[in-house]
């Protein structure tokens, strides 16, 4: 995976945490807030761990506080791709 795209993390997102069944990952959730999701913070630094072990991404522990939406963590690991 060289890019994180909306399906890749709609993977990683069913990969390392699976989701409830009143969860539609299919739908439009790019500015859906991960806890809107059934995604708490631990949950959330799963997806991100298996994020930066797919991409070879640093994501620090202060940038999590801001990286509430799956389009905020795209666009987040898209700027740190660039810059690498």
């Amino acid at each position: 995976m060289d890019e994180l795209t909306l399906d890749g993390l709609r993977e990683i997102m069913r990969d390392c945490v699976g989701t409830g069944e009143s969860v539609n990952l299919d739908g439009d959730i790019l500015n859906t807030a991960f806890t809107d999701l059934g995604y708490d913070s631990l949950a959330v630094l799963e997806v991100v761990t298996q994020v930066q072990g797919r991409l070879g991404v640093s994501i620090p522990d202060e940038a999590l506080e801001e990286l509430e939406t799956p389009s905020s963590l795209i666009e987040y690991v898209a700027t740190q791709k660039a810059g690498a």
